[in-house]
């Protein structure tokens, strides 16, 4: 095999992310366009944060976050996006020219989730005694 060819192949994996990435962004927005449109109260504070595809296009992943939502809510949550899935998948089928649209799933945002813990977490130990900015500003002069 030819040097040009292997290198023709090596830059088509970085095409076939951004083609994946570009799809993932793509049923994203459709997704949450769709949700707009749907007369479903339960969905009012629901955003879509992401969507993720496999290369074969068995699977997309879709990610959730519900405003003032916990765990309980987010598990009603997927029980409302399934009850709405084929409503959203046919979307996907009009509006994008995929020979076959992939099977939706639904689930929390885990990274969203893990990155407020975090915050909550800081914010706990700033606010601990002697975790003040002062106490921090007078150790930094010593």
């Amino acid at each position: 095999m030819s040097s040009r060819r292997r290198h023709v192949q090596g830059g088509g994996r970085d095409q076939g992310a951004q083609r994946s990435s570009r799809l993932n962004e793509l049923l994203r927005e459709i997704i949450a366009e769709e949700l707009t449109r749907i007369d479903d109260e339960r969905l009012r504070w629901v955003s879509v944060t992401h969507v993720k595809t496999d290369r074969s296009l068995d699977r997309a992943i879709v990610s959730f976050t519900a405003a003032l939502g916990d765990a309980d809510d987010e598990d009603s949550l997927i029980e409302v996006f399934e009850s709405h899935r084929k409503r959203l998948q046919g979307a996907i089928g009009r509006q994008t020219t995929l020979r076959r649209t992939p099977p939706l799933s639904f689930e929390p945002d885990q990274q969203l989730r893990s990155a407020n813990r975090i915050e909550e977490l800081l914010a706990q130990e700033r606010s601990r005694p002697g975790n003040s900015a002062e106490s921090e500003d007078l150790s930094e002069e010593e």
